[in-house]
């Protein structure tokens, strides 16, 4: 991206632009799942806190980050196998700041109205059906938490930091599946957003709320 800001003329291989596809759709995946199974070890802490360590143990953690790892790579996989074998002809220029795979696809010399919908389809049913287990674990908690008698405000406090990821990483996706009009300035904003902003992001959400964080923090002012 930094030797892209200094060049004039931004160019890219094909096996490169075909690698990003790959790694932005292998990452996407994987972070999916992977804040399912974060929600997942939320509700056990919260709804199941005696049984908290004989559940989230050692196996059943690598067994989570694995899972994210495959589902990641095989959602990737299927969608990089769509679009790899395309004949592209003409002007092979993406009005995008990286490869993504919707104006990649625009660029093939045939109807490729099938493996549109076939590759919304792939990355629709995986997206929906994290958002639904994250709805599902998060009911459980605040339902949970509803009927506590104390505690309620320390387990919000641990979710707060998981929930505002969720929702940067999810409001982009509903966004731009719902929005009916494709704008090229909005769906840049939305690209780099989504690509960019929210990853620097995460780290400095997840850091400020850690407790030890904080008391390094305070030690410093001090």
């Amino acid at each position: 991206m930094i030797t892209d800001f200094l060049k004039e003329n931004k160019t890219i291989s094909f096996g490169g632009c075909m690698c990003q596809i790959f790694f932005g759709h292998f990452f996407d995946g994987a972070e999916m799942v992977l804040l399912v199974s974060m929600a997942y070890d939320r509700y056990v802490a919260i709804c199941k806190p005696l049984h908290y360590s004989s559940i989230m143990d050692r196996h059943v953690c690598i067994g989570l980050v694995m899972t994210s790892w495959i589902i990641g790579f095989l959602h990737s996989v299927s969608q990089l196998v769509l679009i790899v074998k395309l004949p592209f002809c003409g002007t092979r220029e993406l009005d995008s700041f990286f490869c993504d795979i919707s104006l990649v696809i625009k660029l093939a010399c045939m109807d490729t109205s099938i493996l549109e919908i076939l590759i919304n389809a792939d990355s629709g049913v995986l997206a929906t059906i994290c958002f639904i287990l994250l709805l599902i674990s998060y009911s459980h908690i605040l339902f949970t938490v509803c009927h506590s008698t104390g505690g309620a405000s320390k387990a919000l406090s641990t979710c707060t930091a998981h929930i505002t990821v969720v929702v940067l990483f999810f409001g982009p996706c509903i966004f731009i599946s719902l929005w009916p009009v494709s704008i090229t300035w909005v769906d840049k904003f939305l690209a780099v957003f989504y690509a960019v902003i929210t990853p620097l992001l995460n780290p400095a959400i997840y850091t400020l709320r850690n407790k030890e964080i904080k008391n390094a923090m305070k030690r410093l002012q001090c």
